[in-house]
């Protein structure tokens, strides 16, 4: 198992080089229109990577906090989320893969399953117009409010000593098809991690071990769905920029610092900025429908 492991770091630690080298890259061509990074931009990026290393995620109050502060364009959302999180994720990968046991192949397979769903949903994503955007992404928060609002309201009943660290039979390809699933909605702006965490709960896992295979899962595919994000120019340079500065130290922050806060006010918190976000996005997409058939 250590020997897997081992390979798995180096190979995630390939992964980052390549795609740090693209986006540089990127970076470079693009001149100086867009690279200055703003107090705004670090704080959202600091905010959304600490509680996202604690469980709740990073694509949601990421959206919040660009639909309230208006930094982002719509359409441009999901690769911004994607491009900027990827090195915050990555750094969360190396620490909870090292920290928290679960089976190799297990984890292996879940990881491979999420990347190609990413590969072939971030195509098709960073193609759609601004309202099928909208549209996708306003369901798809809701999806995510209505998660965190069952873990919350199931976390009586939640005992985080209980369950296996590996899957097996229809266990382990029903893990895989569902992770599959999960990757590809990573592109459409939804993050992997609450529908994770539910997904290996049900499948009989210890609900700890949801942790490297969510935060693995993303660390390969964000980087790697990032790239047609970047070619295309389908994310706002700026603020992913700015997740990355601010992502990172919140990242170490709350991995080696801040253990055991009592997240629920937060989990509530998140809920109702959720649904907030999702409404205002389906209707903006209601609205510029009926305006365009005016």
């Amino acid at each position: 198992m250590t020997h897997a492991k081992t390979l798995l770091f180096i190979a995630l630690g390939l992964v980052t080089v390549v795609f740090l080298a693209f986006w540089i890259a990127a970076i470079r061509r693009s001149g100086r229109e867009g690279r200055s990074v703003g107090l705004v931009e670090t704080a959202i990026g600091f905010v959304a990577n600490f509680f996202d290393t604690l469980g709740i995620g990073s694509f949601a109050t990421t959206t919040a906090m660009y639909r309230l502060r208006k930094l982002v364009p719509d359409e441009k959302i999901p690769g911004t989320l994607n491009v900027g999180h990827a090195l915050p994720t990555i750094a969360q990968a190396f620490i909870y893969i090292a920290i928290v046991e679960v089976e190799m192949k297990t984890l292996i397979l879940l990881i491979v399953a999420s990347v190609l769903g990413m590969w072939l949903g971030a195509g098709v994503v960073s193609k759609l117009p601004r309202r099928k955007i909208q549209i996708g992404m306003g369901v798809a928060l809701l999806v995510a409010a209505a998660l965190t609002l069952r873990a919350i309201l199931n976390a009586d009943s939640q005992t985080p000593d209980v369950g296996t660290t590996a899957l097996d039979g229809w266990r382990l390809w029903a893990g895989v098809f569902g992770n599959f699933s999960l990757g590809a909605l990573m592109s459409l702006g939804i993050g992997l991690y609450g529908p994770c965490m539910v997904m290996i709960s049900l499948l009989g896992m210890n609900p700890t071990a949801a942790f490297p295979i969510m935060m693995g899962s993303c660390a390969f595919l964000m980087p790697i769905g990032s790239e047609q994000f970047i070619r295309k120019g389908s994310y706002s340079l700026r603020a992913a920029i700015g997740l990355a500065l601010g992502g990172i130290p919140a990242v170490l922050i709350a991995a080696y610092i801040i253990k055991s806060m009592d997240l629920l006010y937060v989990r509530w918190l998140v809920v109702i900025v959720v649904v907030y976000t999702a409404v205002m996005l389906l209707n903006t997409a209601r609205n510029e429908w009926k305006a365009a058939r005016a």
